[in-house]
C-alpha cells in the first residue's frame, strides 16, 4: 500500500463498485437494508463464481485462479 491520499490503491475497488452499481443496484428497488445486503452478497458470489470475464480468457475469477495455481504448481515440478 502506498501513502495516504494515493488513489492508485483504491482503483480496483472503485471499478468493482461501478460494476456492482450498473449491473445490480440501479436495476432493482430495495425496500429494506437487509434485502440490499443480501443482494450485494449474492452479486459478489455471482461475480466471483458465475460471471465470465473476457479479460480472464472467458473464465470466472475462481476458475482462473484455480487454473493459474495449477499452472504454477506444474512449473515448480519441472
Amino acid at each position: 500500500m502506498s501513502r495516504v491520499s494515493r488513489c492508485i490503491d483504491n482503483g480496483q475497488m472503485e471499478a468493482f463498485g461501478g460494476t456492482l452499481k450498473s449491473e445490480m443496484y440501479y436495476l432493482k428497488k430495495f425496500s429494506t437494508y437487509d434485502k440490499l445486503k443480501i443482494a450485494v452478497t449474492d452479486y459478489i458470489n455471482y461475480y466471483n463464481s458465475g460471471r465470465y470475464q473476457k479479460r480472464l480468457k472467458c473464465l470466472t475469477p475462481l476458475e482462473y485462479r484455480e487454473h493459474y495455481s495449477e499452472y504454477k504448481f506444474l512449473l515448480r515440478c519441472l
